[in-house]
């Protein structure tokens, strides 16, 4: 009689287990096959505002970040995220010169003033506001106004901005930027190698860091490409955080109606370029009151290395546009 209860016992505790081990298969499956819920139109290119900071979204998940705030030295954009790894492919503050931020726009010795490093009390670029003036499902404009000010002196220079983001494909993303920058007061600006706009890359796409600095030209690294004209230069380098190491590069192109093109670049392999006009000039550079200088970018972020992502003929359609 014993084993008889037994013997019932674990039939029944066996067919328990069965079916719940079935009921787990099932929802398994139905977890698996159940499409990831998301906000209806997350996945396009969305933005968000809050007071002077903008993100703007692609996929639902960071792009870049527009930020200027008055406690800042200036405005600048960050995070700059690559088009893959989906992690920034620019520093937003890095040893050595942890006052980069990312991209930026400024300069020394303007009017005796820095709007580059140091104090607020040296120079400070101040946003009046930025906002997003247009937008689509793949593309985004972000306006902003700036005066350049030190305390106790009139407004010594202004700049309009206008930041334009697009997505062209999976694999690529680009930021083209146009600034007029106008003297309020006569202008003088002494010799600097803290000008104009500038990148500082995430470490790991430096040669630092184990990436390459190439050019246009077809130069590479600090050596070769510090001081030569350029339309175009680049770091690349895999994103040993992200999943498969993707091959991720950012690229920043002069246009050749700028000022002072073709502009000479100042490069480092840590992580810094710009082409920057004012590290090379003889004699003081001015502007006089009521006068302005139109500079243009481009900015691009791509997966993959220079040649797959086309940056020879980005550069073309972009200066002859």
């Amino acid at each position: 009689m014993t084993h008889d209860v037994d013997r019932r016992l674990f039939l029944s505790l066996a067919a328990g287990a069965a079916a719940a081990l079935s009921a787990g298969r099932t929802a398994a499956g139905q977890a698996a096959t159940t499409p990831r819920r998301s906000e209806p139109g997350s996945e396009e290119l969305t933005h968000y505002q809050i007071g002077p900071h903008i993100w703007v979204r692609w996929h639902n998940e960071a792009f870049l970040g527009y930020r200027a705030h008055p406690s800042q030295k200036y405005p600048y954009v960050f995070p700059a995220a690559g088009p893959v790894s989906g992690l920034s492919l620019t520093s937003e503050s890095s040893l050595p010169w942890p006052h980069h931020r990312s991209l930026f726009f400024g300069c020394d010795l303007v009017n005796g003033g820095n709007y580059w490093q140091n104090e607020l009390e040296r120079g400070q670029i101040v946003s009046r506001g930025p906002r997003v003036a247009e937008a689509t499902k793949t593309s985004a404009v972000i306006v902003d106004a700036c005066d350049w000010r030190q305390p106790g002196q009139p407004v010594q220079m202004t700049d309009e901005r206008r930041l334009t983001l697009s997505v062209p494909g999976p694999r690529l993303r680009i930021l083209d930027v146009d600034i007029t920058w106008r003297a309020v007061v006569d202008v003088t600006i002494e010799k600097s190698n803290h000008a104009l706009f500038a990148v500082r890359a995430a470490h790991e796409i430096t040669p630092w860091g184990g990436g390459r600095l190439v050019s246009s030209e077809g130069q590479e690294g600090e050596q070769q490409t510090f001081a030569k004209p350029a339309r175009w230069c680049a770091f690349v380098g895999k994103r040993t955080q992200a999943k498969g190491e993707p091959v991720e590069g950012l690229a920043l192109m002069d246009h050749p109606q700028s000022p002072w093109a073709p502009c000479p670049w100042f490069t480092r392999d840590y992580g810094f370029m710009s082409p920057m006009p004012f590290n090379w000039i003889e004699k003081p550079w001015q502007l006089a009151a009521g006068h302005a200088v139109r500079i243009r970018h481009r900015v691009v972020l791509f997966a993959g290395d220079p040649q797959e992502a086309g940056l020879d003929r980005l550069y073309k359609e972009w200066a002859s546009a």
